[in-house]
């Protein structure tokens, strides 16, 4: 009987290119929505400029430590983070958005980006899961919990 290859970390090594090719999309889904929130945050204007710029420069900075954990993620199993955006582009299901300056309408389309990531993120979670890949699942998990509770947030302050 043939020995399956494993990673580093132990984990089969099929499977973790998986799971990579995957956190490869997640992480340019991410992407497209750091920036895309970035321009929300430099082009607001109107009644709610100081709480949702706030708000933008917030999730950005998240935005910025989840891109990291990802690519880092993707490292730990033994593959390449994606790094030009002509990559992100491509494997984006999140479009880029220019010329918002209505906070509201910003922070609709960060809600429609998130259902897009969650989406994402629960499919990982599967993954992750047959793979027994404790850490891929871990992370998912931890975003998956915060990012629901944002999205009933952002869709209570929209109304």
């Amino acid at each position: 009987m043939m020995k399956k290859q494993t990673t580093t970390i132990g984990l089969d090594h099929a499977e973790s290119q998986q799971l990579a090719e995957k956190l490869n999309v997640l992480l340019a889904n991410y992407q497209l929505l750091y920036i895309n929130t970035r321009g929300f945050h430099w082009n607001i204007k109107g009644d709610n400029f100081f709480e949702l710029h706030a708000k933008f420069e917030e999730i950005y900075t998240d935005l910025q430590i989840k891109i990291d954990e990802i690519a880092e993620r993707i490292l730990t199993l033994g593959q390449q983070p994606l790094h030009a955006y002509s990559q992100y582009l491509e494997q984006s299901s999140i479009e880029e958005i220019t010329n918002v300056t209505d906070g509201k309408e910003g922070l609709a389309h960060v809600l429609k980006a998130f259902s897009v990531i969650i989406e994402l993120e629960r499919e990982l979670l599967g993954l992750s899961d047959e793979a027994n890949d404790e850490g891929t699942n871990a992370l998912m998990s931890d975003y998956i919990r915060e990012q629901e509770k944002l999205a009933w947030m952002y869709n209570a302050y929209l109304g």
